[in-house]
């Protein structure tokens, strides 16, 4: 159904992605919040210190307070949980503002961890019960804002001096300035610092903000940029915290490649080096109709309410103003590149994780192997209602040397014959560049059992990638159909999603045809190849089907 015609009560259900901590709840509907924190007494420093735009105490919003509890959250040691942070929010959401309050916090304010609290410091008020973590300032706090162009920390740096009440100043001796504000007798330093990567490699900064990372492009020296500050940090054993709007996808933005990190993790296919991702992002469904953004806006907002749906609405309905644009700027959505053939609106909605595979369903699988730099994927689809499911992936894990990394042949040896053995495989097709020797032994163990063989392969199973630029087009062509009329469906398997999402749009004289963005990207799609295979045997299975005499007396019908 198109999400233009959409009721309503259906926009209603359109569930926002939360990502982080900064808006999860319990079983029983209470935030969660880190049982250890300096985020309170940063809190209490703040009303006592600084002051919001109306000349009265600063406050935080309900959100920005939780976002601040987990960003200060501390273990059992005191240490920091999070050694690095985004924090992505539509346009207006508040970052600056919230940033420029931490800038104040790390300079001055018990941004580190001092001890933990006793009988006496709660009978002085410094803490609410025994054991809290007590914070102290860091004595020579070195602070910089960071970004690729001046007006990018000038956004945050001329919010700083309104902010400084005088007590701050009387308290703190604050010399302030337009890049340089000095504190404590000089003692601690906040400045600004634009795209010179060479001017900060080896400061030995205690914070660092990064100001809009999706403008942070190789072009600008955004990637140099961040490459020196993440060595600065881990020098000093300091943190930094990036905000960002959206990014655009292929532009490979520094925001990019944070949030490519932050999935990894969340894959399991990197270590969690405390890293701390908070978004809230529209669902992939959400028509750009008056209708329905006035039902949106107010849950991505979050506590921003100073931001006025009615306005947003007619920046996003002013046709000068691409559809994309408008999507990442006011619903926080990733919206993929121009090339990219699918986006998270085409292939999130497809999740339905109550749909599990079970031993004995009739499948189809589809298999593409590599050797070492590129991924070996094994994907199975059940015939009865075109479920999808990642059975196997191999690639080298983020800091494994690529060259010194080899596909596990005997392992993917041994999931191809377990697949077989836990279900009624009715048809298998094989890429078989790279893996011919093994697809001649499958196809030579299980290829009288199969329901329908390759057409265009030497044996029951193989399926020649290679030999016909027709054939790949064609059959790539039916998988994009199936996908866009939502005839599938997938468990939601991020590994799968990553590799779906990287797939490439190459047109040629048959059609629509895909590929890596480019013959060197990192950007893996081998999974996402499997999936066209298992799909194509599938179809296969359906049209020939009824020529094929099975030993339970089933055929298989368009």
């Amino acid at each position: 159904m198109p999400t233009a015609t959409l009721t309503a009560e259906e926009i209603e259900q359109l569930s926002p992605t939360f990502l982080g901590p900064t808006w999860q709840k319990d079983s029983l509907g209470a935030w969660l919040l880190p049982k250890r924190t300096l985020g309170w007494q940063i809190a209490g420093w703040c009303t006592e210190y600084l002051q919001a735009e109306d000349g009265g105490p600063w406050k935080f919003t309900r959100e920005q307070l939780r976002f601040v509890l987990h960003w200060y959250a501390v273990d059992d040691d005191g240490r920091f949980t999070n050694r690095k942070g985004v924090l992505q929010r539509m346009k207006g959401w508040g970052k600056d503002p919230l940033l420029a309050v931490l800038c104040l916090v790390e300079l001055v304010g018990p941004s580190r961890f001092d001890r933990w609290a006793a009988p006496g410091d709660v009978k002085k008020g410094l803490a609410s019960e025994v054991g809290e973590p007590i914070g102290k300032a860091h004595p020579r706090a070195w602070v910089q804002v960071t970004a690729v162009n001046q007006s990018q920390t000038t956004n945050t740096m001329a919010l700083i001096p309104s902010l400084m009440s005088d007590a701050f100043k009387a308290k703190y001796g604050v010399k302030d300035g337009a890049v340089l504000i000095r504190a404590n007798g000089g003692k601690a330093r906040l400045e600004a610092v634009t795209s010179s990567y060479r001017s900060l490699e080896g400061k030995r900064t205690t914070f660092t903000l990064l100001n809009e990372t999706h403008h942070w492009v190789s072009g600008n020296n955004g990637h140099k940029m961040y490459e020196t500050i993440d060595g600065n940090a881990t020098k000093q054993d300091s943190r930094y915290l990036a905000i960002t709007n959206a990014f655009l996808p292929g532009e490979d933005s520094v925001a990019e490649r944070m949030r490519e990190s932050f999935e990894k993790i969340r894959e399991g296919r990197a270590v969690d080096v405390g890293f701390m991702y908070d978004s809230i992002e529209a669902h992939p469904e959400t028509p750009l109709t008056p209708e329905a953004l006035h039902i949106v806006i107010p849950k991505i907002r979050g506590d921003a309410v100073w931001l006025i749906p009615g306005t947003i609405i007619q920046s996003i309905l002013d046709t000068t103003i691409s559809a994309s644009r408008s999507r990442r700027m006011w619903l926080n959505q990733v919206v993929a590149e121009e090339d990219a053939i699918y986006g998270p609106a085409e292939w999130d909605p497809l999740i339905d994780e109550g749909k599990t595979l079970k031993p004995g369903d009739e499948i189809v699988l589809g298999f593409d192997g590599g050797k070492s730099s590129d991924s070996t994927a094994l994907v199975a689809i059940r015939v009865r209602d075109m479920h999808v499911s990642l059975l196997a992936i191999w690639e080298h894990l983020e800091g494994e040397a690529g060259k010194d990394w080899t596909v596990p042949r005997h392992e993917v040896d041994s999931q191809v014959h377990e697949a077989f053995r836990l279900f009624e495989v009715q048809a298998m097709f094989a890429d078989v560049a790279l893996w011919e020797s093994y697809i001649s032994d499958w196809a030579e163990t299980y290829g009288e059992r199969l329901a329908v063989k390759s057409p265009v392969g030497k044996d029951a199973i193989g399926w020649d990638m290679r030999g016909s630029q027709k054939s790949v087009t064609l059959a790539h062509e039916r998988l994009m159909r199936t996908i866009f009329d939502k005839k599938l469906s997938h468990d939601g398997d991020l590994t799968l999603r990553r590799h779906v999402l990287s797939a490439r749009r190459r047109t040629n004289n048959y059609g629509i045809s895909f590929g890596k963005e480019s013959k060197d990207s990192p950007r893996k799609i081998d999974a996402y190849a499997a999936l066209m295979l298992a799909h194509e045997a599938l179809y296969e299975l359906r049209v020939r089907g009824k020529k094929v005499r099975k030993r339970s007396g089933r055929g298989y019908f368009l």
